[in-house]
């Protein structure tokens, strides 16, 4: 055994604790929900993914039930060799027909999606140029490719150009612009009307990774190209279902069907993982059919008043906000101790509200990332703007 190895991880993690860069796990007594229980207490939950308030409604847990009682606990296999059900291929036709795309791919999780959509697509005469603060499973995706590597200044879009520019000066075959279509740390909105238009120019291939879009973002919650105008001038989007549509897991790409095709056939993610399961597709099928109703057009004018709400509360009593419109609402502290003493703070006042600093977010950039869901009501979001400006004043944030 080398000892020297698991005293380093030690001495790693002391380390890590006296920055205040540990992250702790809050456990959960209660199903997924505007408000949830922590150690015997109910707390207001502002840091979820639960968009559009489905992980706990009772359409999408009877869509999980009524499809493992039809189909089973799960597939024992891989979609090729025998792991392909019905209830799969439903899901596919589902989300693709919802987003405006020939067909779907199904991964276990979204970080899969964006890690086997590059590699198969794209050689080495290609390239792939991606914007700076893309998550990180496109940055991994990206580097599984042999494709040559270019990166633009986040959202800068003269940047984009040059780069583009270099690319075909450098001789490449095909271009991939590819981008988050929600920064998940800012909760900015990618400028993806000018990146069809730059596309175009420079006859490159656009992909947006829409998982903190899809359900609730622009018309019908069809994601950011339809908000940004541009729905069928996006090649490729990634998406999850374990945000806004149904908040499980599992993750997907729809795009052109020789797309589809030859992913099917060269995913490694794909290909040698378990097909997602079928409570996973059935609350899944559940979710979009609410995001495609009347319901759902309720539910996403609730997170944008919910979050207009929070905003001015919360700039009103001198908090540093991230600028932007969605329902990410990311309260500046810069500080990594600091953001982990308000968390804490928070949580014994009552309000779950994560700290994220480095390496998630770059050094000096620490924050409470506060997340809008149609879960909550508008006594909600102002009991909780009220808990945040209490705690503020205490740490003299404010």
């Amino acid at each position: 055994m080398d000892s020297q190895f698991f005293e380093r991880l030690s001495a790693e993690l002391v380390e890590m604790e006296a920055a205040g860069l540990l992250k702790p796990e809050r456990v959960l007594s209660s199903p997924q929900d505007g408000r949830v229980n922590i150690g015997g207490k109910q707390v207001l939950n502002l840091c979820a993914n639960n968009y559009l308030g489905l992980a706990n409604d009772r359409r999408v847990i009877d869509g999980a039930l009524n499809a493992t009682r039809e189909w089973g606990a799960g597939l024992a296999s891989v979609r090729f060799i025998c792991g392909t059900q019905d209830i799969h291929k439903a899901l596919e036709r589902s989300i693709a027909d919802y987003l405006g795309y020939d067909d779907a791919i199904l991964f276990a999780a979204a970080f899969d999606a964006n890690g086997g959509v590059f590699e198969p697509l794209l050689s080495d005469q290609d390239a792939i140029v991606s914007d700076s603060l893309n998550h990180a499973s496109i940055i991994d995706g990206v580097r599984l490719s042999k494709a040559k590597r270019y990166r633009f200044a986040t959202n800068d879009m003269d940047d984009l150009e040059r780069v583009l520019k270099q690319a075909r000066a450098e001789g490449v075959r095909s271009i991939l612009i590819v981008t988050d279509g929600v920064f998940s740390m800012d909760g900015t909105i990618a400028q993806l009307d000018t990146i069809a238009d730059l596309a175009e120019r420079y006859d490159a291939l656009t992909m947006v990774d829409d998982c903190h879009a899809t359900g609730f973002v622009g018309p019908q919650g069809v994601g950011t190209p339809g908000l940004r105008g541009v729905q069928g001038r996006i090649d490729i989007i990634s998406g999850t279902f374990g945000k806004a549509l149904g908040g499980a897991m599992g993750g997907f790409i729809v795009a052109a069907q020789s797309v589809i095709d030859v992913l099917r056939q060269r995913a490694r993610p794909y290909l040698f993982s378990n097909s997602i399961t079928p409570a996973v597709c059935g609350a899944s099928l559940a979710a979009i059919a609410v995001a495609r109703s009347a319901d759902g057009d309720a539910r996403r004018e609730r997170i944008r008043a919910n979050a207009a709400v929070f905003r001015t509360r919360m700039a009103d009593a001198g908090f540093e906000l991230v600028p932007g419109e969605h329902a990410i609402v990311p309260v500046m502290l810069h500080e990594a101790a600091l953001a982990q003493q308000m968390a804490s703070a928070l949580l014994a006042a009552g309000v779950l509200a994560t700290g994220f600093y480095f390496p998630v977010v770059p050094k000096g950039k620490a924050r409470i990332r506060t997340q809008m869901s149609a879960a909550h009501s508008a006594d909600d979001i102002n009991t909780a703007a009220d808990i945040f400006i209490e705690v503020g004043r205490t740490l003299r944030i404010i």
